[in-house]
Formats: structure tokens, C-alpha cells, sequence
């Protein structure tokens, strides 16, 4: 079964950020085409980059990167949560990518991004970042406006507009995970 990580983007006290994601997961929780698991970075204590490797040598020196790099290499999939934090991704979802390299190859991911401006401008840079990780990201987001999608700017409350366009989002983000198995498996054959 293809496996989806719903990957949390968020570090500070009081983020909305694990509710967004626990909302993703209850919307995709009945779906049978995937399994879905939200994975929150802040669970293994990751540090402002501290290896002394660089991460495509896969080289890991903590206890925390090593189980980070587990847990990842487990997904087919990512649906990264990320809030805008001066007009790019939120610092610790870029650090948290930073640490790994191999474990995203050859994956695909989707958006689900909230801010002023519904978080665009953090979707465009993870689309950089990943694409450096060699993540095939999907056409289709999601993005949430601070002024129509939460009451008082902190308490989620999607419209039915914005959480319509979840399923389109996920549904590429699924077949797009499943094509990209294929080519994993491939290079496992290439590399025999």
C-alpha cells in the first residue's frame, strides 16, 4: 500500500500548524487508494543543522538524524503542511529537509500552506528545495488565508471553498507517489 506522510511545518509554541495537518488526516483518513500518517519533525529534537556531513553522503553522526532518516525512508509520499514566515517556508520545515537527501529521492509530494497570502510564497520555495531533493511535487495545492480560513487569525475553521480543493490535491499527490515506486524500483534493478 502506498504510504503518505503528512509532514507538520511548524515549531513554534501555540502553531496551528499540527491542527492544519491533523485536519488533513481526518479528510483522507477513509480513503482506501493510500495509508496516511501524520509525521511531526519536532518529535526528534532536530537541532539547527548539526551534521557534519553533508546529507547526500548519508553519513549520520546523531541519534536524532538517524531516526529522522528512518522514519522518512518509510513514505512513498509527503504533504507538507508549511506556514509563510517572511515570505518563505517556516525555518524549521526547511531545516528538518536539510538534514536528509536520499530518503526523498524519487518521491512525490503536495502542499497544504496557510499565511496572509495563503502561503504561496512558502510553496514556491519548498518547490526549489525539493526539487533539489529530487521530489516530483504536484501541480495542485492547497492554501489557506489567515483572514477567511481562521477566526481570529488562530483558530482553523476552513471554508468549504478552501477544504475543496484538498481531494484534487491528494488525489494527484497518490498517483503521482505510485508512478514514482516504479522508478525507485528500477534504479534498485539498474544498481544490482
Amino acid at each position: 500500500m502506498t504510504k503518505i506522510a503528512i509532514v507538520t511545518g511548524g515549531s513554534r509554541p501555540g502553531s496551528v500548524n499540527s491542527t492544519v495537518a491533523e485536519w488533513v488526516h481526518s479528510q483522507v483518513a477513509d480513503r482506501t487508494d493510500a495509508e496516511f500518517e501524520v509525521v511531526n519533525f519536532n518529535d526528534f529534537n532536530l537541532p539547527l543543522l548539526d551534521e557534519a556531513y553533508p546529507a547526500s553522503m548519508q553519513n549520520y553522526q546523531h541519534e536524532h538524524t538517524k531516526a529522522w532518516s528512518a522514519r522518512i525512508d518509510e513514505f512513498d509520499g509527503f504533504i507538507f503542511v508549511a506556514h509563510e514566515y517572511n515570505h518563505t517556508a517556516g525555518p524549521a520545515l526547511v531545516n528538518a529537509l536539510s538534514y536528509l537527501s536520499a530518503e526523498f529521492h524519487n518521491k512525490a509530494a503536495g502542499f497544504v500552506s496557510y499565511g496572509s497570502m495563503g502561503g504561496v510564497r512558502a510553496v514556491e520555495h519548498l518547490r526549489g528545495v525539493l526539487s533539489e531533493l529530487q521530489v516530483a511535487h504536484v501541480q495542485k495545492s492547497l492554501m489557506f488565508s489567515l483572514f477567511t480560513d481562521f477566526e481570529n487569525f488562530s483558530t482553523f475553521k476552513p471554508t468549504e471553498q478552501s477544504a475543496g480543493n484538498l481531494a484534487p490535491m491528494v488525489d494527484q499527490v497518490v498517483s503521482w507517489s505510485r508512478a514514482m515506486e516504479t522508478v525507485r524500483s528500477e534504479q534498485l534493478v539498474d544498481a544490482a
